[in-house]
């Protein structure tokens, strides 16, 4: 189920605005389907005139842009982010990656799935925070990669099998990283 309905937009302590959960979310479930169906090409450029930017949009496989609308435009980035996002045959989910309150700001690390990005500073206040955000996941620490490989898209691990089948080959010492789905 979309959970649109209960979520909202308000003033973020992350950056600009952000998107809140009006109810809880367990572990798993569903937060928002994502609307994909704004593409932005040369036959559909961005209408700037009517508030389309860059910085909304979402850069995807085979060189697939969208933009994306509200309420997922304002979904910040963390460092220690609540949800994820995952492609299912119904398209692309942000998924609670832990328990979610009410009130709960909704974030992903917008690290997973990136490659060839722009440098960035994150502001997320997460005791973990990057800092400087690198214009790839392969760039985070081996150790967050090796913790985030589970949420990657099957789509970012097809165009990156060598360097993510190169993440499964190296051994992990047992309890050297903290579940995905767990903190």
């Amino acid at each position: 189920m979309d959970g649109r309905p209960f979520l909202h937009i308000a003033e973020s302590s992350i950056n600009g605005r952000g998107v809140f959960a009006r109810r809880a979310f367990a572990a798993g479930e569903t937060v928002l389907v994502l609307d994909d169906r704004r593409v932005v090409d040369a036959e559909r450029p961005l209408r700037v005139e009517q508030g389309e930017f860059a910085h909304h949009c979402d850069f995807l496989a085979g060189g697939l842009v969208v933009l994306m609308p509200e309420p997922e435009r304002y979904i910040n980035s963390s460092c220690e982010p609540n949800t994820f996002v995952t492609t299912r045959d119904d398209g692309r989910h942000v998924v609670a990656l832990v328990d979610v309150p009410a009130g709960a700001e909704i974030t992903y690390d917008y690290l997973i799935n990136l490659h060839d990005g722009a440098e960035w500073l994150c502001r997320c206040g997460a005791p973990t925070c990057r800092g400087m955000q690198p214009t790839t996941f392969f760039a985070l620490p081996l150790h967050l990669q090796r913790r985030y490989r589970p949420l990657l898209d099957r789509w970012f691990v097809e165009a990156h099998a060598d360097r993510v089948a190169s993440l499964d080959a190296e051994p992990v010492e047992s309890g050297a990283h903290p579940s995905p789905l767990t903190r």
